[in-house]
């Protein structure tokens, strides 16, 4: 396996402070496709020369530079913990790790040309305003309240909004006008081409949104065997509508690291992609297409945007007939093109070159 382009960046490197997840190591096997994104990203700019500080959770990925959060843990009293406002400890704790880290940002002469916000916690844009350097964003979700609200803090918002997809930069355009898109990638050096096979592939967090029992229920219209691999993030969820209907065909293959999920995506017949909500990007469809494995899936959020007729199928959201029916088109469609179309749309390389571009026109 080899590691990403050693080229050099055009102009003067960038020092980047790089917020990630307080709350998910940046670590494999990664929590979600935001830890997966934030891990590829920060590992291809300092490839090209960069010089990136990641600020993440405990146990992140030592070879990424990371800067633990948090610093110090807030103390509080039992008469605290008893008020009726409390929130639950671990949305204080996330609360208190990105209130000491944009102080800090605050505090001391910036040592960074610029700060990008990779998280979905509202704080870093909230005292944007307080920083000697520019501030990026990258909206990863659907809005959100408290975002939303950080955004209204000032009247003029100084922050530099960049979007993963055109779909969620439209979702966002009431508060965020002009968002920068620039869609998720990933390293087609790791996720390279498999066989396929004739089993279906599931990948993803084992979550209601993200429709597992809807890819069980589609599999097993069709006759055709299929693979689940993911961390279960609702463990009641699982239980109730997932592990029940496991067999000797539909099994759970666990929470896998790279290298064995990128050999189980390539030798599948085809991906299965079941959003019950409106996918803002689906970093799973960029994982199976670079494995030259073709996407089956719901025309939902910014999916038909990923998707092409020469990569994959998309039928009505909910639709488990019409998905399985689609089964066989998608299997009979190119693997080699399906590999194009991520190397083209949906690489490490040219996420990069996007970003490259939309900082230097930030720090300029």
């Amino acid at each position: 396996m080899t590691g990403p382009p050693q080229a050099a960046p055009a102009t003067a490197p960038l020092r980047i402070a790089l917020i990630a997840s307080a709350r998910h190591p940046i670590a494999e096997p990664f929590a979600g496709g935001l830890e997966a994104h934030t891990w590829t990203l920060s590992t291809a700019l300092r490839a090209r020369g960069h010089e990136i500080t990641v600020f993440a959770g405990p146990g992140s990925d030592p070879g990424l530079g990371v800067v633990e959060m948090p610093f110090r843990t807030a103390r509080i009293s039992e008469s605290a913990c008893r008020d009726t406002s409390m929130v639950a400890v671990p949305w204080l704790e996330e609360h208190h790790a990105y209130l000491q880290l944009m102080l800090e940002l605050a505090r001391k002469p910036s040592r960074f040309d610029l700060v990008h916000n990779n998280s979905l916690n509202y704080l870093p844009v909230a005292m944007a305003s307080a920083l000697p350097v520019p501030v990026v964003t990258t909206l990863h979700t659907p809005p959100t309240p408290w975002i939303e609200s950080a955004i209204q803090v000032a009247p003029h918002c100084p922050v530099h909004f960049s979007a993963v997809s055109a779909h969620t930069a439209a979702a966002w355009r009431h508060i965020v006008p002009s968002a920068t898109v620039v869609h998720n990638g990933v390293d087609t050096r790791r996720w390279t081409p498999g066989p396929g096979g004739e089993n279906l592939v599931w990948s993803g967090r084992i979550v209601p949104e993200k429709g597992t029992h809807l890819a069980i229920a589609a599999t097993e219209l069709s006759g055709r065997g299929l693979r689940i691999a993911g961390p279960v993030g609702d463990a009641d969820y699982f239980e109730a509508l997932v592990r029940p209907r496991l067999s000797r065909t539909i099994t759970y293959e666990g929470h896998l690291h790279q290298p064995d999920l990128c050999e189980l995506v390539g030798s599948s017949a085809a991906a299965l992609v079941t959003p019950c909500w409106d996918e803002p990007y689906g970093l799973v469809v960029a994982e199976a297409l670079a494995c030259s494995t073709p996407v089956c899936g719901f025309a939902r959020g910014a999916l038909p945007e990923v998707v092409t007729r020469a990569c994959g199928r998309l039928v009505p959201p909910g639709d488990t007939v019409a998905l399985a029916k689609a089964f066989e088109p998608t299997i009979a469609l190119s693997r080699a093109d399906a590999r194009r179309h991520a190397e083209a749309f949906c690489s490490m390389d040219a996420m990069t070159r996007s970003y490259e571009r939309f900082y230097r026109s930030v720090a300029a």
